[in-house]
């Protein structure tokens, strides 16, 4: 028995999954999801790409660290570009996964499309001396901070 009703369409499971998201759209059959595919053609996948593209942002004593999970992706489908007055900007790709016609897909959650982020990073940063790397999905773009010069303080006697 199935504890979702039927009059939800053809996504309808053999038990109660409270996190499934997807187990009804009440927009699916509409027309006009479909000409909006028309003038933004995979907006949906890119959008959910884009959104999944979770970046962190540190300020520390002596940079400022940017960091994005960006799992199942090679360096080489990354991009770090700096662009004029101090914006860097984190780029890349996720292809679909090659589908056999054989294959039975049960759920797809993983997005694939590409994603863009851009920051501009304050007047202390050191834009010619930026270093990324990546580790276990993880990239980590490095901007050192331009040292701040500590005022010369003078002590000023006081007379009287």
């Amino acid at each position: 028995m199935s504890l979702i009703p039927s009059f939800f369409g053809d996504r309808r499971s053999n038990g109660f999954d409270p996190f499934a998201l997807d187990l009804w759209d009440p927009l699916r059959d509409f027309p006009f999801r479909s000409s909006l595919s028309t003038y933004f053609p995979e907006s949906s996948r890119e959008v959910s790409a884009f959104a999944n593209a979770r970046i962190d942002w540190k300020e520390t004593p002596e940079a400022h660290v940017l960091k994005a999970d960006l799992p199942g992706l090679r360096k080489e489908e990354v991009k770090v570009e700096v662009e004029d007055d101090r914006v860097i900007q984190i780029s890349g790709e996720r292809n679909v996964e090659k589908e056999d016609k054989n294959d039975t897909w049960h759920r797809v959650e993983r997005s694939s499309g590409k994603f863009l982020r851009r920051f501009r990073l304050p007047e202390n940063a050191k834009m010619d001396q930026i270093n990324a790397a990546m580790e276990n999905g993880v990239l980590t773009v490095t901007v050192p901070k331009v040292e701040t010069k500590k005022p010369d303080v003078k002590a000023i006697q006081i007379s009287g």
